[in-house]
């Protein structure tokens, strides 16, 4: 048990890696370690993902609608080597489609761009400035996995007071809230909120990533993957930067999906089970927190909402 939550070491691979499985609050499991493609085209993320499935071990896929490569994704897995049943799928309802119908006509059209009967996740991308569209927004989603068609529903980006609204409402809770989550953003009262709850917390941008300019913010550098004391002490583990971030993630009971195209990179990233960060390592990194994202605001972002 890391941090309060139950984490299985179920084997979630056909390769060596064993990958621990977090039990979702949907009766389901979640690999702890994914694959992201964000910003990758569909040729780059089939590429991707066929050599995260077959070459490297990964069991879990996350995508999204916005991120325009849904169809990159089902090619992969129509191609893969193991069954639909082993693995693992997120994809993510976008902005402009919140709202009870057009929830599930969007719904529909991933799962066609996909290739699949189901997913095992669906997520609202973003909570946006509309508290009553928000919730007709989740009730479609309630109804999508009543039909048995996602497994697991959840969100992405909700601060606790989004949490508490759900929560709040009754019915179906969040399986999963995935946020912008590394050592300089912690993010650790969405944490407490979410464990309070029984949902999980899911980490994008676990190593810093970059800025987007598009949320109206300059891009900055990754300091984390820079970072004198994350290099100092993957010197000491035999490992590189990318790597001790991971492991701090999954350390800290959290599910992580780090993105990358580059095959070697995708290997790496999932080589990360057999060490451990001490605990002076963790006080280290904890030194990091300043609060700083590399995202937009949940509080304020509401690019693409309908109209």
């Amino acid at each position: 048990m890391w941090n309060g939550r139950t984490v299985a070491s179920r084997y979630a691979g056909s390769m060596t890696t064993n990958v621990p499985t977090i039990d979702l609050n949907s009766g389901t499991s979640i690999p702890q370690l994914g694959l992201g493609v964000w910003q990758a085209s569909n040729e780059e993320t089939e590429q991707a993902v066929r050599s995260a499935i077959d070459d490297a071990g990964y069991r879990h896929i996350d995508t999204a609608a916005a991120y325009g490569n849904e169809e990159g994704v089902g090619r992969a897995l129509a191609a893969a080597s193991v069954d639909r049943s082993e693995l693992f799928v997120t994809t993510k309802l976008w902005n402009a489609d919140q709202g009870f119908e057009p929830a599930k006509q969007a719904f529909d059209q991933s799962l066609s761009r996909l290739g699949l009967d189901y997913v095992d996740l669906y997520l609202i991308h973003w909570p946006l400035l509309d508290d009553d569209r928000l919730l007709r927004t989740w009730d479609a989603l309630e109804e999508i996995a009543q039909s048995g068609r996602a497994k697991a529903i959840g969100v992405c980006n909700f601060e606790p007071r989004h949490l508490e609204l759900l929560v709040n409402r009754g019915g179906t809770l969040p399986a999963v809230d995935q946020v912008e989550l590394h050592p300089h953003l912690p993010q650790q009262e969405i944490r407490d909120v979410a464990d309070r709850h029984g949902i999980v917390v899911e980490s994008w941008s676990p190593l810093g990533g970059t800025s987007n300019s598009g949320w109206g913010k300059d891009s900055k550098p990754n300091t984390l993957l820079t970072d004198p004391l994350i290099s100092r002490i993957g010197e000491q583990h035999g490992k590189s930067p990318a790597q001790v971030l991971i492991r701090w993630h999954l350390q800290n009971g959290l599910v992580v999906i780090p993105k990358s195209v580059n095959p070697d990179r995708i290997a790496q990233n999932i080589d990360v089970f057999d060490f451990e960060l001490t605990d002076a390592d963790l006080g280290d990194i904890a030194t990091l927190n300043d609060g700083v994202r590399v995202g937009a605001d949940p509080n304020e972002f509401n690019v693409g909402a309908p109209e």
